[in-house]
């Protein structure tokens, strides 16, 4: 059993990332499982997906301290889904921090370089991604979920190819944005293929 958790903000495209997982697994017959936790999601809070890819899956929620790998959209909400990680486990995170609405209100100043930080020291397999590049090659800040899952599929923790996931984005997205985050999905495995 493959469990995944992928963790972000609302905009960032989570749930279309976690649909392409699931789209992609399923196409190769397997079986998929998938829930969100979306809450205040419409207003910068935090989305949780969760994606478990197997023969017999019993629940669509990944448990504590198993998944294989957990999708960081954003450093502090990567650190946040921690529990979540088995100990042989892999982060793969975005370095671009988003200011959550509680440091608008509360100005503490909140930078992602701290979680980043913490990350490192307790996270035995990280990749971090620098998404900046991508976004300017791409000429879009849309693209974030898509370069996450070329990183994600270039470091096999999903059983599942490059190829395959770009087939799935093929059919399932609109033709206007295919080529576009086509570019994403390789530029974010090339990174993740350096680390």
């Amino acid at each position: 059993m493959i469990n995944c958790i992928l963790a972000g903000v609302g905009g960032q495209g989570t749930v279309l990332a976690s649909k392409l997982i699931a789209q992609t697994a399923m196409g190769k017959g397997k079986n998929v499982r998938t829930a969100e936790t979306i809450g205040m999601a419409q207003r910068g809070g935090c989305v949780v997906s969760h994606v478990r890819i197997g023969e017999e899956i019993h629940s669509p929620l990944v448990p504590l301290r198993s998944a294989d790998v957990i999708i960081g959209f954003e450093p502090a909400e990567a650190v946040r889904s921690l529990p979540y990680l088995k100990e042989e486990g892999i982060v793969i995170v975005s370095q671009k921090d988003i200011k959550p609405v509680t440091d608008s209100l509360a100005n503490t100043n909140y930078e992602g370089t701290e979680m980043l930080d913490y990350l490192k020291s307790h996270v035995k397999r990280l990749i971090i991604i620098d998404v900046e590049p991508i976004f300017a090659a791409c000429g879009s800040t849309r693209v974030l979920n898509i370069a996450l899952l070329g990183a994600a599929a270039a470091a096999g923790v999903f059983d599942i190819s490059l190829a395959e996931i770009e087939r799935t984005i093929e059919h399932k997205l609109p033709q206007q944005f295919i080529a576009m985050n086509l570019k994403a999905l390789r530029a974010g495995a090339k990174t993740a293929i350096k680390e």
